[in-house]
């Protein structure tokens, strides 16, 4: 592994580059911060992806683009005397000492939740009016529920034990089969949903993360049954469910 001096010199690489890049070329030189934020946001998902994928080459090379992303960032705010990227490393480090006393401080916490528990009670004296307020409303559904769950996980608003959420998880399911509105049934089902979120995450599981597991399987899967129908001669479309269904299983084990 590079020493911290080799670090710290690739980091100041990116940013000569970055200088020469914004001087030098047309289109470095075009674009503000609201061109490149959605950019920023496909490659957040294209790491999301290779961490997903467990592809360490396409990791490295995915957080090489943030990093530029970054630093592209910080680059324009510059030029704008706003800041430039020692606030911005300097801002992240204080708020990481501040929020952090039982490491920088003399506060006790030992465990995972006593330091959640600090954290979401430091944001508060911060001047945040609600453990709520810092999650950002644009976040995908599934996402926002497994952030605000963890966020009152941090004040002590959690079930017990994992066989109580379960057991909301039936509630909830029970009250879906029974209503009868469709503005409401479509309500009490993202109370499943929710619930399913909650219970994933109370068993350690990110639910993000697992269904877009099953999304890459059910593609894989799907694309060979696409292949064994083509080999046989078959138009899937022409097929019944029943047909599908056969080729289906015979994908599961090919």
């Amino acid at each position: 592994m590079n020493t911290r001096k080799d670090q710290l010199q690739a980091f100041e690489r990116l940013l000569d580059i970055m200088d020469e890049l914004r001087e030098k070329c047309p289109w470095d030189r075009k674009q503000t911060m609201e061109t490149l934020r959605t950019l920023s946001i496909e490659e957040i998902y294209e790491l999301s992806d290779a961490i997903i994928e467990k592809d360490s080459d396409e990791i490295k090379k995915e957080l090489g683009d943030v990093f530029l992303h970054l630093v592209f960032y910080s680059k324009i705010a510059s030029e704008q005397n706003n800041f430039d990227v020692a606030d911005v490393l300097n801002g992240i480090c204080d708020k990481l000492i501040h929020r952090h006393p039982h490491i920088y401080g003399d506060v006790e916490a030992n465990t995972e939740e006593k330091v959640l528990q600090n954290w979401e009670q430091i944001k508060l004296k911060e001047g945040n009016k609600s453990v709520l307020s810092g999650v950002p409303t644009s976040l995908p559904a599934m996402v926002k529920a497994y952030r605000i769950q963890d966020k009152v996980k941090g004040v002590g608003f959690e079930f017990e034990n994992s066989d109580q959420v379960f057991d909301k998880i039936i509630e909830e399911i029970n009250e879906f089969k029974e209503e009868q509105n469709p503005t409401d049934k479509e309500m009490e089902f993202g109370d499943i949903l929710f619930s399913l979120i909650n219970y994933g995450r109370f068993n350690g599981i990110n639910s993000e993360d697992a269904l877009e597991r099953s999304n890459k399987k059910f593609i894989t899967r799907f694309q060979k049954l696409e292949e064994i129908a083509k080999e046989n001669g078959q138009n899937i479309a022409d097929l019944t469910i029943s047909e599908l269904d056969k080729l289906w299983n015979l994908a599961k084990i090919r």
